[in-house]
């Protein structure tokens, strides 16, 4: 049933055209929340805008293009969206890759480069926008796979390409681990401030987020996974819950703190992590002679 308990909190939510993000996006305008589903499909994200629209009259629901694994695309459009001046209570960083081979634009690995670059360029663009709101959180959907990474961390992992399938999938447990490395470190830089951080595992969850993998091991390992609706509750509990407003920068299973991977309980190293990934973005975003195109069109 829908309600209107949102109706004073506005969302971006990454990755809302399919899987957890879409589930998690239905949720927030169906209880009246204003929300800008940042997506890179159009073609995918419109349709499904417009029936929001038809199933919730005067629904807030807008479409921001984003292609996390091109940087400077990242950059221009969380410029768009501080330039609408819409208000921003929550940041969702739900979207995310596994098991693809190859470099984003900017010639990064492309997971790590669209999971963890990408993402923490748009939360630095954006925070401004977040230390306005009276109270405000930023939720980074990650994964348990992070348990897999090991000491020591290899930080060309950061930018070497993949070297086979077993690589593709270790380096998204890395990405993964990154994001919830992040979401400690930032919980840290947000101390005195109405920000706190929030990382998760949503489940093992049948989306098509893993439509890297053959068709038929997807179908079978679709046997044993959750729905995008159970995974989508825990990414609204980090979201919403009134009783993680006095917490920062922890991990989040099953509606409950867990401890993540001990390396992302290293300070020295999540600070090593932030160093270099803002050393690896402001490369990227040198000057150059013309923006991507898919940059100069973003509009909201």
């Amino acid at each position: 049933m829908a309600t209107r308990e949102l109706a004073e909190r506005s969302f971006l939510l990454t990755g809302a055209s399919s899987g957890i993000g879409r589930s998690v996006l239905e949720v927030l305008v169906a209880r009246g929340a204003s929300v800008v589903a940042a997506t890179r499909s159009e073609e995918k994200t419109r349709p499904l805008l417009d029936d929001l629209r038809r199933r919730h009259p005067g629904a807030d629901v807008l479409w921001l293009p984003l292609d996390l694994s091109d940087l400077r695309a990242v950059a221009h459009s969380a410029d768009v969206f501080l330039q609408s001046g819409r208000p921003l209570h929550v940041l969702i960083n739900n979207a995310g890759i596994g098991g693809a081979a190859g470099v984003t634009r900017d010639g990064y690995e492309i997971t790590v480069g669209t999971n963890h670059l990408g993402t923490f360029l748009l939360t630095e663009r954006l925070l401004p926008r977040l230390r306005e709101a009276p109270a405000a959180r930023v939720v980074n959907v990650a994964s348990m796979a992070m348990r897999a990474a090991r000491p020591p961390l290899d930080w060309n992992d950061l930018v070497r390409p993949t070297a086979g399938a077993r690589d593709r999938y270790r380096r998204y447990g890395l990405s993964k681990l990154f994001n919830v490395m992040h979401a400690r470190e930032l919980a840290k830089r947000l101390q005195g401030t109405r920000v706190t951080t929030y990382s998760l595992h949503p489940g093992v969850i049948a989306s098509d987020f893993w439509r890297e993998l053959p068709r038929p091991a997807q179908a079978v390992m679709k046997l044993f996974m959750g729905t995008n609706q159970e995974g989508a509750e825990q990414v609204l509990h980090c979201a919403l819950a009134p009783e993680l407003e006095g917490s920062s920068g922890r991990f989040y299973h099953r509606f409950k703190e867990w401890r993540p991977n001990p390396l992302a309980e290293d300070d020295a190293l999540c600070a090593e992590l932030w160093r270099r990934s803002e050393e690896l973005i402001a490369q990227a975003l040198k000057p150059k002679d013309a923006a991507p195109a898919a940059a100069r069109t973003a509009a909201i």
